[in-house]
């Protein structure tokens, strides 16, 4: 059985998303260098195919307040630091997905298939 549109669009946006989150987990970050790397996740994954929007926000002042409890001046990027949107087009299907924390696990869905 052949996957439908639908389908196909939803798995591109898990394939972005798989890249995204497991690209730049780990990542030095501090609030000075958010705004920058904001910038080059969206860009990176707006590279793909398919891919028409995406929208990173590195949560500075979460990241301020992690860093007031440790001594070093960055941290490691986690989900817990960022929120992403992003639209994938197929074949004339669009899906908006999000990610965001759930608890403790950065979760990723699919908001709407059009």
């Amino acid at each position: 059985m052949d996957a439908t549109e639908s389908e196909t669009a939803c798995f591109e946006a898990g394939i972005k998303f798989g890249t995204l989150y497991h690209q730049f987990a780990g990542t030095p970050v501090s609030p000075e260098s958010a705004a920058s790397l904001e910038t080059a996740m969206a860009d990176a994954i707006e590279n793909q195919p398919h891919c028409v929007d995406v929208t990173v926000d590195v949560l500075e002042d979460a990241i301020a307040d992690a860093l007031a409890e440790q001594s070093a001046d960055y941290l490691e990027l986690t989900g817990r630091f960022m929120e992403v949107e992003m639209v994938v087009e197929y074949e004339g299907t669009r899906v908006e997905t999000s990610m965001s924390m759930a608890g403790d696990y950065p979760m990723m869905r699919v908001d709407s298939v059009e």
